[in-house]
């Protein structure tokens, strides 16, 4: 008999992710209590007991169940990136990108292809805040017709370390002190700065880490990027070098960093919160994927090693391609069973990707599989709803802790003559084949010459900011280095670290830090790129200034009113910034309804002191000569009008209102024209004022008026 065997049918389509879930759910409408064996239940208050008083049976067989089940809930929480938050959607590519791969989903423009993202913190435990500084990750699952392509990164293109084996190292470094568990979701401490201050290639990381790219506004506004360099492969076997990008269609946009603080306190869910409510009411966030292509043979051209994860690729040198949009529309039923429950592998990868030697990403190969073992409680993992491809499993793996599948061939082995030879070997034009690539060496524990530069591009990365964000990160840097208690290691990070990136960053950081300041240090831009072709310097992509502002889209704007507001104030700014898909909120000093002017009412959705400013993207006062009184005496409405302003959001202010800038004591120079535009503060001291709305969606689309902040310390 031969031993390969032709199956007589091809396999159905295979369902969608969603139609696949839909067998897994659980609805309890019109249900019976039951236990876990079906057996129905009719009292689940009490347990069985030998007498009213006397002591609970072991036979209560619904009790030991109940019991064990809620003592079994909690399973280990991932040792990075534990606060997490996801959704489910789809990718679509514009065009077919056969030319560089053969991942249908990638050549075939028809296709959805569903995925799940889950966005999270790197450094805090499941029950952090969501807006402390750290690095975020961004992991996508894309469940294509051939297999999971698990797309693992963060919303920072590099990382702190080269080699993975430098990993755990990094990781205790950050995380909570073993000898007290603090601080808790923060690197301003000593164990952090002390492994900066001693391991140079952390420099770009750190200098990323301290940007404002480190508190993002909302996940929807956040970059993503596949940090390694991968190889794309196409049907004839030729490989290209890529870079994943994700680009936020909204652009890319960040707190203030004592926001950020506040934020933690007012709603530690904020961001998982955000993502929920905006796609419950249907505006669903959206990505552009971006590739970064370059030839096999110019993985050294650029001055640095396209292996080292400590590098980015400028996209000044090699453009960013967008090839398709990413779409997150619909939450998940479970946020155990889908978010905690995903389990990512950067070894899942699809005919057409391939991975390279990156020492870093030869490391992850190892390290996901590995560690979902353990969370996931043994080797079944892929089988969980949320984890299993759509398309056809079959393989002869069996048994194991959690196994669902109830396989039913004989043979369970290959090559066999009792199954037929099945499952049989795919079709080589199917299967998934790694890129030939020549290896050859000495067996050594080194690192590459190439991997050697750690500084240029941390120079660079700090040029190409904005004077705002250039402040943003001085002041980060001197906040995390001043909570170090051991002066050896502020001198350290300030004189071998700061100082070999940019000279006056390392002598304002010692100012703050109580340091001397250095002699030396950089003064000199730095460049990356080809020294034989195209230098850089400043690399403009790197700075959010120059991300896109042209959009107000699920934007929130916060409405202080009182009794007496002006309702024509109102209608106008509501229509202006809702046409442009902005919401408004109304604040009022309860939940009452609040009379305007006017005499109509308006239903306020929650009350000035039970929310903040910096829960919103905007603050809108109208006019209203005793509403603005009745706001006047309030402490959390003055303080609502500060916060904003401090924080450089755009403010709007009709009539009377203007006057709570004075109280605020922030008070800008009186008005000279009808309408004012200063410094995203919009002004007019009449009603009905026109294009007082659009000027206000104009300064929303800008997101922070950065001039406003006061200037650094003398």
């Amino acid at each position: 008999m031969p031993l390969r065997k032709t199956p007589s049918q091809k396999n159905p389509p295979p369902p969608s992710k969603n139609e696949q879930l839909e067998r897994y759910r659980a609805r309890s409408e019109d249900t019976t209590l039951t236990t876990d064996q079906g057996i129905p239940i009719g009292d689940t208050d009490n347990s069985l007991k030998a007498g009213v008083r006397g002591p609970t049976l072991l036979e209560d067989f619904h009790f030991r169940e109940k019991i064990m089940r809620f003592d079994h809930e909690r399973i280990p929480e991932r040792a990075v990136h534990a606060r997490g938050a996801g959704a489910h959607g789809y990718f679509q590519v514009y065009e077919s990108l056969e030319r560089y791969t053969r991942a249908k989903f990638l050549t075939d423009p028809s296709l959805r292809t569903p995925v799940f993202v889950r966005f999270s913190t790197v450094g805090g435990s499941r029950g952090s805040a969501d807006t402390v500084r750290d690095v975020r990750g961004f992991a996508t699952k894309f469940y294509t017709a051939e297999g999971n392509f698990d797309l693992v990164g963060n919303n920072m293109p590099v990382f702190f370390i080269q080699d993975g084996i430098k990993f755990p190292d990094f990781v205790h470094s950050v995380k909570p002190e073993p000898h007290n568990e603090i601080p808790q979701a923060s690197s301003a401490h000593d164990s952090l700065w002390d492994f900066v201050s001693l391991v140079p290639e952390t420099a770009h990381m750190v200098m990323w880490l301290m940007s404002d790219r480190a508190i993002p506004l909302t996940f929807r506004h956040m970059e993503g990027f596949g940090v390694h360099t991968f190889r794309l492969v196409n049907a004839k076997g030729k490989a290209t070098l890529v870079k994943f990008h994700w680009k936020p269609v909204l652009g890319t946009h960040s707190m203030a960093w004592d926001e950020a603080q506040k934020v933690s306190g007012k709603d530690p869910d904020f961001h998982r919160r955000d993502l929920w409510d905006t796609i419950s009411r249907g505006n669903f966030p959206e990505w552009e994927l971006g590739l970064q292509l370059i030839n096999e043979e110019d993985e050294l051209k650029y001055g640095f090693d396209l292996l080292d994860a400590t590098k980015l690729l400028p996209e000044e040198l090699v453009p960013v391609r967008k090839v398709g949009k990413l779409v997150l529309d619909r939450n998940p039923d479970n946020f155990f069973a889908e978010t905690e429950q995903v389990a990512f592998c950067v070894g899942n990868v699809v005919p057409g990707i391939d991975f390279t030697n990156d020492p870093l990403m030869q490391a992850r190969l190892f390290s996901y599989l590995d560690t979902q073992l353990t969370r996931l409680g043994g080797p079944n993992f892929a089988e969980l709803p949320i984890n299993k491809p759509v398309c056809p499993v079959n393989n002869h793996q069996q048994d194991g802790f959690g196994r669902q599948t109830i396989p039913t061939n004989r043979a369970n082995y290959h090559p066999n003559s009792l199954g037929g030879g099945c499952p049989v070997l795919a079709n080589p034009r199917q299967a998934f084949a790694h890129s030939p690539e020549r290896v050859e060496g000495t067996v050594i524990r080194t690192r590459s010459e190439s991997f050697a530069d750690h500084f240029t591009q941390a120079a660079l990365f700090f040029q190409s900011m904005s004077p705002p964000e250039r402040e943003h990160l001085i002041a980060a840097v001197e906040f995390e280095v001043s909570k170090v208690e051991r002066p050896e290691i502020r001198e350290r990070v300030v004189h071998q670290v700061l100082a070999n990136i940019d000279r006056e960053l390392a002598v304002r950081v010692a100012r703050a830090v109580g340091v001397t300041a250095p002699r030396g240090g950089r003064t000199t831009p730095a460049a990356v790129g080809n020294k034989t072709g195209k230098m850089v310097t400043k690399s403009p992509a790197l700075s959010m200034v120059n991300t896109p502002h042209e959009s107000i889209h699920t934007r929130k704007v916060a409405v202080l009113v009182a009794d007496g507001f002006s309702s024509t104030d109102l209608a106008q700014v509501r229509k202006a910034v809702e046409k442009e898909g902005g919401l408004v909120e109304v604040l009022g000093p309860t939940l009452s309804p609040i009379t305007s002017a006017e005499g109509g009412k308006e239903t306020p959705v929650k009350t000035i002191r039970s929310t903040s400013s910096v829960l919103y993207d905007a603050v809108f006062v109208p006019g209203g000569d005793k509403s603005v009184a009745a706001l006047r005496t309030l402490p959390f409405a003055v303080d609502f009008v500060r916060e904003a302003y401090v924080h450089c959001k755009p403010l709007a202010l009709a009539g009377a209102a203007t006057g709570l800038l004075d109280a605020a004591g922030v008070g800008a120079p009186p008005a000279t024209r009808v309408l004012d535009e200063t410094m995203g503060v919009i002004r007019t001291t009449k009603s009905e004022v026109k294009g007082f709305g659009q000027a206000f969606v104009k300064a929303i689309a800008a997101h922070r008026h950065w001039e406003r902040e006061s200037p650094p310390p003398a």
